[in-house]
């Protein structure tokens, strides 16, 4: 029985001296001290909770000493264990920060880029609000245009391109839903809107068919003032449609609903509407 709880019990004793000793160290006022232990720490027990003690211990050392190497690396590396712990709020701030407190320091390149890395890991799924995502593209490409020949310029564009891809597939999800919502004034404009945006997007033919077939339902539900205009144009993008698409599946679809198009439009002009 002795031999089966001995090194449970040890372990348990490490622990609390180890504690102890932390609670010591933070408390006293040897910073020499203080920052081997936070080295030691920070490197060697890569833990949530062992970084967390790191950082306390790099504050008080970049407090002391903010324009020594070892505040430079305090402050640095604070950041950097709010980054491996996933607290990318606190990391981007201290990340972001490091570049301007310590412009000519060889860590100011990785700070920059792993701030900007915090904004990526903060952009939430398409569905929600893009202001982060926003902010992600714009830190990347900050961090581009400062070294532009960083070898980690390639990855800041392939993420910047999924960034993009993300927004491009929440506007086509806003014109899907107007659409489902037969809400057809809405769809039409985020349509136009999209299609602009997004002039080459692999969902462009399906905005465009989309656009097309809510213009009909647009002018058909329009006020008398507005039945000619909207009417016209409904015609003139089922046109853009087929020479942009001539072998889309949806052409049948819409074509007949042009040829209603232009008869209605024919029916307008004779009653002067």
């Amino acid at each position: 029985m002795k031999k089966i709880y001995f090194l449970p019990i040890l372990l348990v004793f490490t622990i609390l001296a180890s504690c102890s000793e932390y609670s010591k160290v933070i408390k006293e006022d040897d910073y020499v001290r203080k920052f081997e232990m936070a080295n030691d720490l920070y490197e060697n027990e890569p833990t949530n909770a062992s970084r967390n003690k790191a950082i306390g211990l790099y504050e008080q050392i970049y407090q002391r000493l903010p324009k020594q190497g070892e505040g430079e690396l305090a402050y640095f590396r604070i950041g950097k264990a709010y980054y491996e712990n996933s607290d990318f709020y606190m990391a981007g701030y201290y990340l972001g920060v490091f570049p301007q407190r310590f412009p000519y320091s060889p860590k100011a390149e990785e700070a920059l880029f792993l701030s900007a890395m915090c904004s990526v890991h903060n952009s939430p799924e398409f569905s929600l609000d893009q202001l982060e995502t926003e902010v992600a593209i714009n830190n990347l490409q900050q961090f581009a245009n400062r070294y532009p020949n960083s070898p980690l310029v390639d990855s800041c564009n392939n993420i910047i391109d999924g960034l993009h891809f993300k927004l491009e597939t929440k506007s086509y999800e806003a014109v899907m839903l107007y659409a489902k919502t037969e809400n057809f004034r809405a769809t039409v404009s985020s349509a136009l809107v999209f299609a602009e945006d997004y002039p080459m997007s692999v969902f462009r033919e399906d905005v465009q068919f989309t656009l097309v077939k809510n213009s009909y339902f647009l002018a058909k539900n329009s006020i008398d003032a507005k039945k000619i205009e909207r009417t016209q144009e409904a015609i003139e993008r089922y046109s853009t449609f087929v020479a942009a698409f001539p072998e889309s599946t949806h052409i049948d679809v819409l074509a007949a609903r042009n040829d209603e198009m232009i008869e209605y439009l024919a029916e307008l002009k004779r009653l002067g509407k």
